[in-house]
């Protein structure tokens, strides 16, 4: 029995929405909530949702269909009355639209909401990048890494960003498509050896998107909130260059495939294993066959060939205090086995608290 209402779980997102200013999408997920409880339109379009609504993103979903609407007709009505490019909203004018849209595209809709969101949110490489960097500090040497839960691996490409953090900035030396990253820093800077290189790059996903797709191009820029247009830079530049690098995740279960992967990693390199903001939606027995398939290679891990492990994730997931909706930037390491928490930051990167070494 599912115990949270469609209704509820629409006003949950949008008091998150609100949280993560999107006040647009957060007015969005209010009036739809009120028209199913009318027995509008997202009443037909959700009835028979028997899982949970909130684990189910139910309310993104159909928040990134009515997006991907604007996205694919940009001189249609709806996009008219919707956020694009910063322009001024109003959801008394933009719902009526919205909801003769939906009743004229039911059969399109119930198709869309069939698939689970699908983000990746670029400024999270705000924490990867020094992350990936604190790992690689103490070894002189190449440095490969896998991705799990990686979407379309737009981040797999962070050493080709630009950074931002006030006191500091970082920029690739790899000429290309542009993605800046900025954010709100605070604590010390991070560290940037000269020989922080990666080598080889690789990822996995249940559901991977390839960003040479124009479908999934689409769905990944359905699920930015229209009232952020900076995300949308940031994720059409970064997948360009996903593009420009041929970067397609593996589909395939987490643990078995890190498991694979470890076995066959290089004794040459640093091998960092690296997710952001996925470690809490496998099954526990999953999450267990992951942390074993990684602790046991780290127990074989060598001075040669040493072993890392970087989670961006929710700090009750990982063993901390749950400090809010925020994340924690944790490291482990191999073979010494040293454990540290690099960071407290946002899920959407907006603010890093770093701490560092």
């Amino acid at each position: 029995m599912v115990d949270v209402t469609i209704p509820e779980a629409l006003r949950q997102q949008a008091i998150w929405c609100t949280a993560f200013d999107s006040p647009f999408t957060a007015a969005l997920c209010d009036i739809m909530a009120d028209d199913f409880e009318a027995g509008g339109i997202i009443a037909d379009l959700t009835q028979g949702w028997m899982t949970h609504p909130i684990q189910d993103a139910l309310a993104l979903r159909l928040a990134g269909a009515l997006h991907a609407i604007v996205l694919t007709d940009p001189d249609g009505s709806l996009a008219q009355v919707w956020p694009q490019q910063g322009r001024a909203w109003s959801m008394a004018e933009a719902w009526p639209v919205a909801r003769a849209t939906l009743r004229e595209r039911e059969s399109w809709a119930r198709a869309f909401l069939k698939s689970p969101p699908q983000t990746n949110e670029v400024r999270r490489a705000m924490g990867l990048w020094p992350g990936l960097c604190a790992a690689a500090e103490a070894f002189v040497g190449p440095m490969d890494v896998l991705e799990l839960g990686a979407s379309a691996g737009l981040n797999l490409s962070m050493d080709r960003f630009h950074y931002d953090g006030g006191s500091w900035q970082w920029d690739s030396p790899i000429a290309g498509p542009r993605v800046a990253l900025s954010t709100q820093w605070m604590g010390p800077a991070p560290r940037f050896p000269d020989h922080v290189a990666i080598r080889n790059r690789a990822a996995c996903d249940q559901n991977p998107l390839n960003a040479a797709l124009a479908e999934d191009r689409l769905r990944l820029r359905a699920y930015i909130w229209p009232d952020q247009p900076e995300r949308l830079e940031r994720v059409n530049a970064a997948m360009e260059i996903a593009q420009a690098q041929s970067i397609t995740p593996e589909k395939g279960d987490a643990a078995d495939w890190i498991k694979a992967k470890l076995a066959a990693r290089a004794k040459d390199a640093l091998t960092v294993i690296y997710h952001s903001v996925f470690f809490q939606y496998p099954p526990q027995a999953v999450r267990d066959a992951i942390t074993h398939a990684i602790e046991t290679e780290g127990a074989r891990a060598t001075p040669a060939a040493p072993l890392a492990w970087l989670r961006f994730e929710p700090g009750g997931i990982l063993g901390h205090a749950q400090q809010g909706a925020n994340m924690v930037l944790e490291l482990i390491e191999w073979p010494s086995g040293r454990r540290r928490v690099l960071a407290e930051l946002d899920p959407h990167g907006r603010f890093v608290h770093w701490h560092g070494a």
